[in-house]
């Protein structure tokens, strides 16, 4: 544990006594004690890997993502929760998003709409507040944050050279990557070849050497997301724990989460396994939904949302740590034309639909989704459910002359 953090909340311990039987107590009464005694730790057992009944999944201990550091959080009621049919949603849509997140394993499904929660379903113990490994929707406060830092003008513009911020590199040719490169993962720095687990993520994203033209192709690596946070720590001049919790996570009134660090007072991972309370991803989610507006405050200056969800010129299909097309794995489009979604190699998923005031969160296990999941699903499931929803018009053809020669 560094920097004097707080223990996790509601962690418990293990323990037990010896059990003795009463002089002269007969040998069916002691086995009788025994068996108690052996079901009550396996009971505790059960609650120190954060199951709670039936049905649970053994989660990775939350422990192992130390040394950690604190993002305070504000601490403040979840949105207003209303009945679906309020918010013009058909609850026969909620209930058969919600089977089918069941049947691959989620352990949350929360639907907002019109900054409302409308819908919510947890499994395998868990609820609203349960703390998780937030996995790949980390990097998304790293470009929320870029945003900010852009409003306040601790950034100049979205392709500024990193070489302005990191003076390492301000006489090297990477300094030529753009805070643009970096939000789409196409800074073009070579992978990173070390395996296992880094203790300096800093200088190791510092000598990643250039393997191709920045801004040419996508590659999704830890990197890209690492080199941002240090860029906004050098331009805010503290670090990027503080700046996040000042300037989003207590804003949106999420509650206290954790980045976990490489070592004792070093870098906090930007690219994964913050530990937050699972439901406080609607709030970021109600955040992209109103283009950073949370609740009729403006976090962060409007068209930084609209900037993230722009199609990257490295590969259409993804803008900051978003993707914009329904995976290859889906069996249809989205939807909605506008839809776009935070995911990764995890099991968490978060939907945004600006044009019906739409966040969906399901979130999983941090082993991702098993082969079957079709990734377009659940979206399509509720916003069909919405009584407001039109269909988009059909593309227009091609002109078949131009195809085929003759017609």
């Amino acid at each position: 544990m560094s920097r004097a953090d707080p223990p996790f909340p509601g962690t418990r311990c293990a323990g037990g006594g010896a059990l003795s039987a009463r002089s002269g107590g007969t040998r069916r009464t002691a086995l009788a004690l025994a068996a108690l005694a052996l079901a009550a730790l396996a009971a505790v057992a059960l609650l120190w890997r954060g199951g709670r009944g039936g049905g649970e999944r053994e989660r990775p201990a939350l422990h192992s993502y130390e040394p950690r550091e604190l993002v305070p959080g504000g601490n403040q009621p979840v949105a207003p929760r209303v009945a679906p049919e309020l918010e013009q949603l058909e609850r026969s849509g909620l209930e058969a998003a919600a089977a089918y997140a069941g049947e691959h394993d989620s352990d949350a499904l929360i639907v907002s709409r019109h900054d409302h929660i409308v819908f919510e379903r947890y499994w395998h113990g868990t609820g609203f507040d349960t703390l998780a490994d937030s996995q790949s929707l980390t990097p998304l406060l790293a470009a929320l944050a870029a945003g900010v830092a852009v409003s306040h003008r601790l950034i100049g513009w979205p392709d500024e050279p990193v070489g302005a911020f990191i003076g390492e590199w301000s006489q090297d040719p990477r300094g030529a990557i753009t805070v643009r490169n970096l939000l789409q993962m196409s800074s073009g720095l070579a992978p990173a070849q070390h395996g296992g687990r880094s203790t300096d993520l800093e200088a190791n994203a510092l000598a990643a050497p250039l393997g191709g033209i920045p801004g040419r192709t996508r590659l999704e690596q830890a990197s890209d997301p690492q080199l941002l946070a240090l860029l906004i720590e050098r331009a805010a001049h503290r670090r990027y724990a503080s700046y996040l919790s000042q300037v989003l996570w207590r804003r949106v009134g999420a509650a206290d989460a954790w980045l976990w660090l490489d070592r004792p007072g070093g870098a906090a991972h930007a690219d994964c396994c913050m530990i937050a309370r699972q439901g406080d991803w609607i709030r970021i989610g109600q955040l992209l939904v109103r283009d950073g507006n949370y609740r009729g405050e403006e976090l962060i200056r409007p068209g930084w949302v609209a900037l993230m969800r722009s199609p990257a010129a490295a590969d259409p299909q993804y803008g900051a740590y978003v993707r914009l097309a329904a995976a290859p794995a889906s069996y249809e489009p989205y939807a909605e034309r506008d839809v776009f979604a935070a995911e990764g190699p995890g099991g968490n998923r978060l939907w945004i639909v600006p044009a019906l005031q739409l966040a969906i969160l399901c979130s999983g296990a941090a082993r991702g989704r098993d082969r079957e999941f079709d990734e377009s699903r659940i979206p399509n499931l509720i916003v069909r459910a919405a009584r407001d929803y039109r269909p988009p018009p059909a593309q227009p053809a091609r002109d078949i002359s131009a195809l085929v020669p003759g017609h």
